[in-house]
């Protein structure tokens, strides 16, 4: 009787073994490769650039770490990212590799993404690149990683419109929101590119926030929630968010403001730039600013390559305070990939040595050529090329770099950023407030687009405020008090 059972339990762990061979061996191409299933913004099969990039990423894992990998993009339909894709992951199609930019959290509280913490602990090269606010938001929240530089954003405006306005060197002496007004007014009144460029001195891609980089902190709005006699409210019913909107109201009854930013997407907004509609707009500290740099020069003539401005100056002084509650967008896992460990090792390599040169640098002979033993960058690289992971501060190259990875004024926003660094005091909302939340985010945006275009007095800004607490606000406020103190 005990040898047969014996047999038969062997016979039932061969059979086993048998179906985990065959369901490893299902996961395998023709070639002998693993699938990876990945999707990202804009990157696409249909997209050239993208096949490209991921096929010398392939390659390198091969090389460099005997990975042998199949990436399988996966085509996202045009429109809103995040909305497209929670609406492919709630479907049950879940990618190994998921790029969020937005809706994330949702996902997660169906315990659908991978806590990243153990992987991180155990990788060769990610847990040495971490930023510290990467490890401050992984410790909040370990499901997102995006290791980039801060991702402040900052005001730029073509160089030689700058050259030759009167009150640029006033403005960088001393940013006050009294000069950045007649700097603004400037621009506007005497167009320095002639025959009524610019249109208008400011545009933004659909909201206020692009704006409220250059002046929140300046009306003393340095965090999202304001001790005001030792109770914290939200800024966004504070007097300094009034005496803010009643600037803006100001700027765009004058015709500082674009009166079209309400509607603009970030390419309309950056064309606006490039053909000298608009004097200022705002862009992401470091590479986007260099793309700015690049594409000016490019359309424009060499000598309008863009400067960028200093944050208004006031009650406070800096481009925001910096969230480190979560990444607001970033890589994730699937917790429900059977190829979790081989996804995190690809995200591990990227942030290798070899891995950077990759995902940093571009393809050699388009984005830089080897001379001399050194790595001369291409304009092709500062105008197109982007880093679709990790940016680590610390980038040594296997050969040195002839020219800086970022050029001049790309490099001076960021250490401008780096020298306003401020922490935010925001907290990840429980689930049962964010749908009240999320309709006091739309009241607040009706409201202050009403007063800035002058559909509404500045007065009604009170009784913004009371609906905002009725809507939910009161109990928030009493639960971020605890939160605070």
């Amino acid at each position: 009787m005990k040898k047969l059972l014996l047999i038969m339990l062997a016979g039932l762990f061969a059979f086993a073994a048998g179906c985990s061979e065959k369901t490893e061996t299902a996961e395998k191409n023709e070639d002998g490769s693993t699938a990876i299933r990945i999707v990202m913004k804009d990157e696409n099969p249909s997209n050239p650039a993208s096949v490209a990039y991921f096929e010398a990423l392939e390659k390198g894992l091969k090389n460099d770490e005997n990975l042998n990998v199949k990436f399988e993009l996966v085509e996202m339909p045009q429109g809103n990212y995040a909305e497209k894709l929670n609406l492919l992951l709630l479907s049950g199609d879940i990618p190994d590799i998921i790029y969020f930019q937005g809706g994330d959290q949702q996902i997660a509280d169906q315990d659908l993404l991978e806590d990243l913490t153990p992987h991180i602990e155990k990788s060769k090269y990610l847990k040495d690149s971490l930023e510290p606010w990467n490890e401050k938001r992984l410790e909040n929240y370990p499901y997102l990683l995006w290791v980039k530089p801060l991702s402040q954003k900052t005001p730029v405006i073509r160089g030689d419109w700058f050259e030759k306005m009167k009150l640029s060197k006033a403005l960088v002496a001393d940013p006050t929101i009294d000069n950045y007004y007649n700097f603004f007014k400037e621009l506007k009144t005497n167009p320095p590119g002639g025959a009524g460029k610019p249109a208008y001195a400011f545009t933004a891609a659909g909201d206020l926030e692009e704006l409220n980089a250059i002046f929140n902190m300046s009306f003393g709005i340095t965090s999202s929630w304001l001790n005001s006699g030792g109770q914290f409210e939200y800024y966004k019913v504070s007097n300094q968010e009034k005496e803010k909107l009643a600037f803006y109201q100001k700027l765009y009854k004058e015709g500082l403001l674009d009166p079209g930013y309400i509607t603009k997407e970030w390419d309309t907004k950056e064309k606006a730039f490039y053909d000298g509609e608009a004097g200022v707009i705002v862009g992401t500290a470091g590479k986007v600013i260099d793309i700015y740099n690049g594409k000016m020069m490019q359309t424009n003539g060499e000598n309008t390559g863009v400067k960028v401005l200093p944050p208004a100056k006031g009650e406070g002084q800096g481009f925001g305070a910096a969230d480190v509650t979560k990444e607001a967008r970033g890589v994730a896992i699937s917790s429900q990939s059977e190829k979790k460990e081989l996804a995190f090792k690809i995200l591990d390599y990227l942030a290798s040595p070899k891995g950077q040169m990759i995902d940093r640098l571009g393809f050699e002979g388009e984005h830089y050529e080897v001379t001399d033993g050194k790595i001369d960058l291409t304009s092709t690289y500062y105008e197109q090329w982007f880093a679709r992971f990790w940016e680590p501060s610390e980038f040594k190259p296997e050969m040195p770099l002839k020219k800086p990875l970022l050029g001049k004024t790309a490099e001076e926003s960021l250490n401008m950023v780096n020298e306003f660094y401020k922490e935010d005091n925001l907290f990840i909302l429980p689930e049962e407030y964010i749908a009240n939340w999320d309709a006091m985010e739309n009241l607040y945006k009706e409201y202050a687009t009403d007063i800035i275009t002058g559909k509404r007095p500045l007065e009604d800004f009170d009784g913004f405020v009371k609906e905002w607490n009725a809507a939910g606000g009161k109990e928030i406020t009493e639960y971020a008090n605890k939160q605070l103190k």
